[in-house]
Order: C-alpha cells, then structure tokens, then sequence
C-alpha cells in the first residue's frame, strides 16, 4: 500500500470574494493510494489558513500522517475507516479526504462508477452558480452569462450594509430567475434584523448562512422573524448538527459539502435525515479541482437531492485542471463520469506542474 499526498497551488482565471475573504488560487491537499493494483484519487477541502471548522492545508496533512492514515493498514472500507478513527475528535476535512479516497477505491474494485455505488442516482445532477462579491456592473455581468449557459439556480454573495441594495438591482433586472443569497455568516441577529428583514421583499429561494456558524439558536429565532427561508453551510459539519437545526427550526434548507462533514457516509446520512423530515437539499462546492468536483457531482445525482448546487464546471474557475476529462454542463446539467469509482482520468503533467511540495504518507 502507498499513499501519497501533493500540495497543489490551482490559479483562478479571476478572483473569487465573499464577505469573509477573497480567494486568488485554490491550495489543495491531493491524495493518491495505490494498493492491489488500483489507483484511487481523492482531494482536501482544506486550503491555508484556519477555516470556520478549524482545519487548514497544516492541521490536516498532520492528522493523516499521525493519526488518521495508518488506520488505512487495517481496512480500505469506507465504513471500517469511520469506525476506526470514531474517537478521533474533530479533523472532519482530514476524515472526509481519506474516507473518499476509500470511496473511489472501493467503487473503482468493485468495477462501478461512484454515483451508482452510493445509492440511488438519477444519472445527472442539476447544476447552480455561485458568484462572488463584485461591482454591480460586474455582478449584472455574471448572472447574464450565467443565464445564456442555462444554469438552474443563480446564488450571489452578500454582505451587510449593502445586500438590500444590490439584491434590488438583481430583482429589478431578472425579475423571474430562481435567485438566491450567500451571507457567509456575516450577519447579527440584533444589530442586522432591520437589514435582513428588507431581504424578504426580493422573493430569494433561501438566504445562505447570515448568521454565524455556532448560531443555531440564533437561526432559529431568526427564522421567526422572516419569511425568506434559511439554509445552512457552515453550521452543518455531521448528522447531529443537522438533527439539531431541524428540532429548533433554524433552517429549512441544507447545504451538504462532503468535504466538510467527514466524507460521503455522513453526507448522506445528513441529505436522507433532512429529506426524511421535509427539508431541502443541496450540494455545495469549496473551489475543488476536478478531482473534488467528482465527489461532489456523484453526490448531487443522487434522488435525494432536490435543489440544484454549486457544481459549476471547472472551466469557470481554472484555466487547466488535474484531470483530462473534465466535466462539462449542458442545459444546467452535469452528469457523473461513466467510469469505474469517480471517472476521471488524472493529468499527470499537471500535477507535476501545480505541485509546491509533497510527501509519502505510507
């Protein structure tokens, strides 16, 4: 068995800004295993810096080296793997690398390609754009584009202060689209009420996060208060945190990022939880190469899901992907590559290229 690990520095074609911080390239953890002839691939969602969860590029590659990784030894199951670091506290992005990466591996052992193996896939998933912070202009510009490629759900960052007043130019210029908001948490509930009761009149699909992620409660009250719905990211990391909102009412819709919640098994664990008590859900995305993207597509396929999510093609964000075959959308839909495990064939002199540094784990 060897598993290797290359930290990856991914250019954007332009910058991506939300309300928390503005990203020029995507620093990714990619991890290989190779073991009885198979090569499985799987990616980080971590990137440099501490993220709202904790974890960054550093914290993450030294759980997988001290801790997480040599439970590989013992098991290349997916659920085995979650068994054996169930104590491990904390380090959801680090687990949800390796737990995929045995996903990929399984699927590809098994002869089947990922969306089937997990469950019951509709074959495609219905894609949605998220845009960054910008200039009205800009903004205007995007979502025009966006539109002429037939994306199902146009989602726009917002931040406080001037969210009324930029939701109201979107509203006033694309009166019908599914349109929908990002706060990334940047909102108080007490000094930001006023500001985000004004978000009701512009009839958004659901407002994303405004409220911190440790603020359930605060959701829940929120909730009462305004009539667009809420969705939660950040404030859904495993099936407890999920079962929680759902019992106060925080939110009525989910964003379920596998990278962020410690893998595939527990995203769908959450996705079937919510679905079962009448929430919505999605998929989000953080930036991947073509390589996370997989992950995330294959889960978006799946029947449970019933709102579009951030799957954008890749060619939205980089000029060159890891992959050769990477995935394309037609009339806002993205369908799961047809090969073995996640499908996507590795671009090796683009690795080499993108590498910084990289290290044998096993």
């Amino acid at each position: 068995m060897r598993l290797h690990v290359s930290l990856v520095r991914m250019p954007l074609l332009s910058a991506f800004s939300n309300s928390r911080a503005k990203v020029v390239a995507r620093h990714a953890l990619i991890l290989e295993l190779e073991h009885k002839g198979i090569r499985a691939l799987s990616e980080c969602v971590t990137d440099e810096g501490l993220s709202s969860t904790g974890e960054d590029n550093a914290t993450a590659l030294l759980a997988m080296k001290c801790v997480l990784a040599p439970r590989l030894k013992r098991s290349v199951d997916p659920e085995d793997f979650l068994r054996l670091t169930k104590r491990v506290p904390g380090n959801e992005m680090a687990k949800a690398a390796l737990e995929m990466l045995l996903w990929d591996y399984s699927a590809k052992a098994k002869g089947r390609p990922l969306d089937r193996l997990l469950g019951h896939s509709r074959g495609f998933a219905e894609t949605g754009i998220s845009i960054g912070l910008g200039s009205e202009r800009e903004v205007r510009s995007q979502v025009e584009a966006a539109l002429r490629r037939r994306y199902r759900r146009v989602k726009v960052k917002i931040e406080r202060g001037s969210a009324a007043k930029r939701l109201k130019g979107l509203r006033d210029a694309f009166p019908e689209i599914p349109l929908s908001a990002d706060a990334n948490g940047c909102f108080e509930l007490r000094r930001d009420l006023d500001e985000l009761k004004k978000l009701d009149r512009f009839e958004l699909q659901y407002i994303e996060q405004p409220l911190g992620s440790g603020e359930l409660r605060e959701h829940s009250q929120l909730a009462k208060k305004i009539s667009t719905p809420i969705c939660l990211d950040e404030s859904i990391t495993n099936l407890e945190s999920a079962k929680e909102a759902l019992r106060i009412r925080a939110a009525e819709v989910f964003n379920v990022k596998p990278g962020r919640v410690g893998g595939l098994t527990m995203a769908l664990k959450i996705v079937r939880f919510a679905r079962g008590r009448g929430a919505h859900v999605w998929v989000g995305g953080m930036l991947e190469t073509g390589i996370g993207r997989a992950f995330n597509v294959a889960l978006a396929g799946q029947s449970e899901i019933d709102y579009p999510g951030d799957t954008s093609p890749n060619d939205r964000y980089f000029a060159r992907d890891l992959v050769k075959n990477p995935f394309e959308m037609e009339d806002g839909i993205m369908r799961p590559n047809a090969g073995p495990g996640i499908g996507v064939e590795l671009d090796r002199s683009a690795l080499v290229h993108f590498t910084r540094r990289s290290w044998k784990i096993l």
